[in-house]
């Protein structure tokens, strides 16, 4: 997929309006029970901060412009960021091999640093939080990162993968002699302007959101316990606001001192053999990337315990939209906010890849089999009519539906709606179907030759 470097920009600059904004961010929130919410827009003349409803409804803390949100994974672009802006302090070379600072990796002497950063190292996503609590990064990095669990040659696929950046957190830390936290806060947080929050922080500086879980017996809302493992802060320990993210953005776009516009750029350019499927259109280093109206927009999704943050910026056009949202619900809100910014300004903002024409579905009874990223299971059987299901780590099968292409579907068995799964794909010696991504992460198939 070709890449733009110089996309046309249009003399017309979106306008609008804050308070048809925080009409439309109030009702959304009362429609899909979100607690508290906040969006964020820089249309590259105008910035606009709307905010609603509570931070915490145990304490009834209300949700200002300043509150910060778990972002999950939308750490692991700080993380991305940091250790770039080392490679242009000439600290390391984004096509070093990681082994060169980081001895766990010995087992995989091929993965480079550019690797990590864009999920294509072929690492596993590692293991759950709550088996990761109380290890050390040098422990966690040696049990994961082995020729035995690799999924593929480095540069030659893409797994969505945590421990990519439990490595890039603590590359950080062996090149800055500081701890994750304190290399981000020093490097990125305070050249941006953002007041630093982490999960672990027991006497926050600025005012933070819990999130949150509906009770669907009940129907009541009630705060979420965030159960990240230590180990794992570099892929989704930092909390920020909406108005936060859109200077990342705008950084990230290169108008920012904060962030070298080279480095920008560079973090922006999609990596080889990143095809993230379901994810985003293609991936760089530490951003998704994703197609639309013939531009590129980049960003990052993240989701922890009950929250929901996005972020997406188009860096001709100039324009970013940041979100931050503390309940599962946000999701689907943050989706309903991109649609009505697309009906008011004509710019079409991208929440999911482009979508693909895959043609009817077919049966791929070739298919069956188990598969296994790391500790994870995925065992594919074919039913008495021929139809394949998916069933993770012994859970209840779930209905795919295949095409043409390897691509497949995921049916909500309660439903019957069907949602983007991920795609098999084959061996190019043996033409077998040896390995399944879904939703982003990559399982190799282990019951074949």
């Amino acid at each position: 997929m070709p890449y733009p470097t110089g996309a046309p920009v249009t003399d017309r600059r979106p306008t609008l309006s804050h308070q048809v904004l925080q009409d439309r961010l109030d009702a959304l929130a009362r429609l899909h029970r979100v607690p508290g919410a906040q969006l964020a827009v820089d249309t590259g003349t105008q910035v606009l901060s709307v905010h609603t409803g509570t931070a915490d409804v145990a304490t009834g803390t209300p949700f200002t412009a300043d509150t910060a949100v778990p972002l999950g994974s939308v750490t692991k672009a700080y993380t991305a960021a940091a250790v770039m802006i080392l490679a242009d302090d000439g600290d390391l070379d984004p096509d070093d091999p990681v082994v060169e600072f980081l001895p766990e990796l010995r087992e995989l002497p091929e993965v480079a640093i550019r690797h990590l950063l864009g999920h294509t190292a072929g690492l596993p996503t590692g293991p759950d939080s709550d088996t990761a609590a109380g290890t050390t990064a040098s422990r966690y990095l040696s049990t994961v990162c082995t020729a035995r669990d690799a999924l593929f040659a480095p540069g030659t696929g893409f797994s969505y993968s945590n421990a990519g950046y439990v490595a890039a957190g603590r590359l950080v830390e062996a090149v800055t002699g500081m701890t994750w936290q304190e290399a981000v806060r020093v490097l990125l947080l305070e050249p941006l302007g953002t007041v630093p929050a982490f999960l672990d922080d027991t006497r926050p500086t600025r005012p933070i959101a819990a999130g949150h879980a509906l009770n669907t017996a009940s129907g009541r809302t009630r705060p979420a316990h965030q159960n990240l493992a230590p180990v794992e802060a570099p892929a989704g320990a930092l909390l920020a606001s909406a108005l936060d993210l859109a200077v990342l953005g705008k950084a990230l776009a290169g108008r920012s001192a904060a962030l070298p516009s080279a480095t920008a750029a560079r973090m922006r350019r999609p990596e080889p053999g990143a095809a993230p499927g379901v994810l985003a259109d293609a991936w760089g280093l530490g951003l998704a990337l994703f197609r639309q109206d013939g531009r590129w927009w980049y960003g990052h999704d993240g989701n922890a315990q009950g929250t929901s943050c996005h972020l997406r910026a188009e860096p001709d056009g100039g324009m970013v939209v940041a979100f931050t949202g503390n309940a599962g619900g946000a999701t689907a809100l943050w989706r309903d906010l991109v649609e009505d910014i697309t009906r008011i300004t004509g710019v079409r903002v991208p929440t999911a890849p482009s979508p693909a024409h895959r043609g009817a579905p077919v049966a791929l009874p070739e298919c069956a089999g188990t598969y296994r990223n790391g500790r994870m299971e995925y065992r594919i059987t074919i039913g008495a009519n021929g139809s394949p299901a998916l069933s993770v780590d012994g859970d209840s099968p779930v209905p795919l539906i295949c095409y043409p292409d390897l691509s497949c579907d995921l049916v909500d068995p309660a439903t019957g709606r069907r949602e983007p799964g991920g795609r098999f794909h084959r061996d190019p010696v043996t033409g077998a179907v040896d390995r399944v991504q879904i939703s982003g992460r990559t399982a190799r198939r282990t019951d074949i030759a």
